[in-house]
């Protein structure tokens, strides 16, 4: 019984971290303004912000499997 317990209360942190990584990625990353008021160059290092973002996150997916 406590091995189960410890399961879902396991997922459920699990779960929590992801958000909060997730979220914090994203934050980082930053929204910037609307894509009318952007210059070509702007939409550019948005275009990579948004990569990075991506990537960080998959690095962090991949962290995570590894920590398991």
């Amino acid at each position: 019984m406590d091995r189960i317990i410890t399961m879902v209360i396991n997922q459920v942190i699990r779960r929590f971290v992801n958000i909060g990584i997730n979220k914090g990625i994203d934050l980082v990353a930053g929204k910037g303004k609307p894509a009318a008021q952007m210059t070509t160059d702007e939409r550019g290092q948005a275009r990579s912000g948004r990569e990075t973002a991506k990537n960080a996150r998959q690095m962090a997916k991949m962290a995570r499997r590894l920590g398991r």
